[in-house]
């Protein structure tokens, strides 16, 4: 009985150190981390099973990664000898997908410039400037998107925009949109950043209401989304946190 036990010893330190590594990264409910800290390998089986295998379907998008990247060289190359529209919009969204949000801009503008009436680069620059915290020259590649398009990619265009108003001073502006797309769309996101700006605002009340309302849908998720929304939800409980009682 003595040597099994030496045999699965080290085993059970492994598993709640993968299992507490997981709950760290991903943030699940805390009721977990006791159970994977009192129940042992027992409880981080438990938690394993429940948690990071259903995990395994948001890790597709890393496993992308390596294709991509390798899309993303031979577009490079391609670009020198053909310098196409569609070459330069495809590898910036392939530059968006890896985070390189400064290289998906440079290749928007060059599609852009070649050919001004693509929606969706202009969309997907403006998300890279907002990425890259360049809120003024989001907002003329949004409006350009939404005067054409209002509902454009479910709504989300213009909660964008609201967020690129509110970050440039365009007080009225950002309140007035927030308001028509946070009646339409229930996107955490749009949530979110109406909150964050009715907190900077001082109208702390509302805020509160609109951070709540993210944390409101968790109950009603199916497992999958809830895993799709916790940053959200972890903005909103920190959002949540910084108002004044």
């Amino acid at each position: 009985m003595g040597s099994l036990i030496f045999l699965f010893y080290p085993w059970g330190f492994i598993l709640q150190g993968l299992a507490i590594l997981h709950f760290i990264r991903r943030r699940p409910d805390t009721y977990w981390l006791w159970i994977i800290l009192f129940f042992g390998p027992m409880g981080a089986l438990v938690y394993i099973v429940v948690e990071v295998i259903p995990d395994f379907g948001l890790l597709r998008q890393s496993f992308e990664g390596f294709p991509r990247r390798k899309r993303i060289r031979a577009l490079e190359a391609a670009i020198l000898d053909n310098p196409s529209v569609g070459n330069y919009e495809e590898l910036a969204d392939l530059y968006s997908d890896e985070g390189r949000f400064a290289r998906a801009r440079e290749c928007y503008d060059k599609a852009i410039s070649s050919r001004a009436g693509s929606l969706d680069a202009f969309y997907r620059r403006g998300i890279a400037e907002i990425r890259l915290g360049d809120f003024a020259a989001a907002v003329p590649d949004l409006e350009f998107v939404t005067s054409r398009d209002a509902k454009y990619d479910s709504h989300r265009a213009a909660g964008l925009l609201a967020h690129a108003y509110a970050n440039t001073g365009q007080i009225d502006k950002a309140d007035s949109l927030f308001q028509q797309v946070t009646k339409i769309s229930t996107q955490s996101e749009a949530y979110y950043n109406y909150a964050s700006f009715l907190a900077s605002q001082q109208r702390a009340a509302e805020a509160r209401e609109w951070a709540q309302r993210i944390l409101a849908k968790k109950p009603t998720m199916p497992g999958y989304l809830r895993r799709r929304e916790r940053p959200w939800f972890r903005r909103a409980n920190g959002l949540l946190r910084r108002l004044p009682t």
